[in-house]
């Protein structure tokens, strides 16, 4: 024989289904689905751990778009879903032209005289775009965007199309005055002219992805000592933190590497266990017979590990 739950939770489950029921749950939810669509993939761009600021830029102008364009053309068809959804569900739902009543509906509660269309659209509907579209201004601001877009122009994709030594220049002046002299500005600008020669003749600039690509190549091929200034300026915009999701998982690792268990572990060791965790995709791709021979490999022991 089952059980009966006790008559507070049967109370508390009748209440939350009453509640779930609701054409306001119904409205709500529908509309934080479709708001989610919309921010779903600048979400997932911004937690990238290799994550490219000229292309999280992009998201967030069409993010702002498809957001706008929501506002502005959107109700009706949400309107429409939530209608075809009660239907569905058999859900009562209100007339949209009827008096909003809000409280326990008695008239000395009610301040203004709307409807129900104009309590959902203006004061739910809107309300909710706004907030999202306010939430993005304040985090990619126009300083914010400006340093972005500014910083755009060191971007090798499709040949270095954006690259303007003037962007390269004020990207300097403007953000980074206490790097660069006055001396080193004239230097840079030589630079870009070389290298802006340099990078459409060398074939070692082609394919490149990003700017830390870009970065890399330099390195590699030596080229960071005929461009230091302009070296220098990239290296700089490498620290742009356009989200701190790399960082909340770095504490995350810590968090899980030195615990209650561990806790008297030393900074140096507890760097190292990080790193490893952090880069575990790389981590994993090593071999654990070359790391015996490279510390073998390191001194004269007694008994050979292989």
């Amino acid at each position: 024989m089952i059980e009966q739950a006790p008559l507070e939770l049967q109370g508390e489950a009748v209440a939350v289904l009453k509640a779930m029921r609701s054409f306001d749950f119904v409205f709500c939810l529908l509309l934080m689905h479709k708001l989610m669509k919309i921010t779903e993939v600048l979400c997932q761009t911004l937690q990238r751990k290799s994550l490219d600021f000229v292309h999280a830029m992009k998201f967030v102008g069409h993010t702002k778009s498809f957001l706008q364009e929501m506002r502005e053309e959107g109700w009706d068809d949400l309107v429409r879903n939530v209608e075809t959804f009660c239907e569905k569900h058999d859900i009562d739902m209100p007339d949209m032209n009827a008096r909003y009543k809000d409280g326990t509906g008695r008239r000395c509660q009610q301040r203004d005289f709307i409807i129900v269309e104009h309590h959902y659209h203006i004061n739910v509907f809107n309300a909710l775009v706004d907030f999202q579209l306010s939430e993005l201004n304040r985090r990619f601001s126009d300083q914010t965007s400006e340093l972005l877009i500014l910083s755009s122009t060191l971007d090798p994709r499709d040949n270095f199309i954006n690259f303007k030594t003037e962007d390269a220049c004020n990207l300097a002046k403007k953000n980074y005055p206490e790097d660069f002299v006055n001396s080193e500005m004239f230097s840079l600008e030589l630079e870009c002219a070389y290298y802006e020669k340099d990078m459409h003749s060398d074939p070692k600039f082609q394919n490149l992805e990003s700017i830390s690509d870009l970065c890399r190549m330099l390195v590699k091929k030596r080229k960071s000592e005929f461009f230091p200034m302009l070296y220098r300026l990239i290296c700089l915009v490498l620290t742009i933190p356009v989200s701190t999701a790399t960082t909340e998982r770095a504490f995350s690792a810590m968090n899980i590497i030195k615990n209650k268990l561990r806790n008297k572990m030393e900074d140096e060791f507890l760097g190292h266990c990080m790193v490893l965790r952090i880069e575990k995709e790389y981590a994993e791709s090593i071999d654990n017979e070359s790391v015996i021979k490279e510390f073998e490999a390191c001194g004269t022991r007694r008994v050979r590990f292989s």
